[in-house]
Parts: structure tokens; sequence; C-alpha cells
């Protein structure tokens, strides 16, 4: 007969469910920071992130690797926590905000291919292009400015009739 009681109590320590949930968070946040946000995708380096610790975090607690439902809940928690703490942070300091978040890097800026963001985000010529092509542009000479968003994707701002629309 199962003990039900220990599914729902706590086996780690509090503090240590904590510190390891804020040590493994904070980390990989900043390790995807440094990486670069060309292949978030759609999403945020953040909500990536977030989907994957509150993934990793519950499963234990699901499959009975954890020693409790408590434990996985906890760091749950404290994963939510730290997101929350990092967008208000953002939020309310914007000198944070330029160090936790990423901002739109210039891609093209009056029909010239900025190659230092490119080769910050390992983007070839012809990717860029491809890109310019999904948004009906054929010719650089065509963009007024082209920006890499925080989420991966590129917006692009046409000389002739402003913004274009998403591929």
């Amino acid at each position: 007969m199962p003990d039900w009681g220990a599914v729902f109590l706590l086996s780690t320590p509090v503090a240590e469910i904590f510190v390891r949930g804020t040590v493994t968070f904070l980390a990989l946040l900043l390790m995807l920071r440094v990486a670069g946000q060309r292949e978030a995708g759609g999403l945020g380096l953040t909500d990536v992130l977030l989907v994957v610790l509150v993934a990793e975090a519950a499963a234990g607690g699901l499959t009975g690797s954890s020693h409790s439902v408590g434990d996985g809940l906890l760091l749950v928690a404290t994963i939510l926590v730290w997101s929350v703490v990092v967008d208000a942070v953002a939020y309310r300091w914007p000198r944070a905000a330029r160090v936790l978040k990423a901002r739109p890097r210039p891609l093209i800026s009056d029909g010239r291919l900025n190659l230092q963001v490119m080769r910050r985000e390992f983007m070839t010529r012809d990717e860029v292009l491809t890109q310019l092509r999904l948004h009906g542009i054929q010719d650089l000479d065509e963009v007024k400015s082209a920006y890499l968003e925080p989420n991966g994707l590129i917006s692009v701002v046409r000389r002739d009739r402003g913004e274009v629309d998403e591929p």
C-alpha cells in the first residue's frame, strides 16, 4: 500500500529546492541571452526557458522519480516566481531590461546590411534575403529598415509603404 502522506509532503528542504530552482533559472537565462536570439522563432527566450524548466520540474512529481509531488510543485513555483520577478524588474528599471531582456537588433538600415549583427547572429546574406522574400521584397533597396526581433522573427519597414505584414 502506498504511503499517500509521503506523496505530498516535502522530502527535500525548502531552501535547497529554492536555491536549485533559482540558480538553474538565472544561469540558463544568462546562457540563452549570450547565445543570441536568432533561433527563438516566435517565442521569446524567457518563454522557451520557462516551458522547458517547468516541464522538467513537474516531471519528477508526475513520474514518481521525485520523492514527492510537493518537491516538484515547489520547484515549479520557484521557477515561475523568478520569471515574474525578471519581467517585473525589466519593466520597472529600463537599465536592467537592457541586460535581462533581448532588444531588437538593426539588421538593415537604408538598404544596407548590418554585417556586425549578422555575424553576431550567424546569419548569412542569403538567409536575410530569404526572409525579405518572405515579406514580398526582392531588393535590399526597397527596405528602409529591418530588425531581428527578440522572438527571432524579422520585422521589415519598406521605403514606400511602411511596415510589412508578417510572413
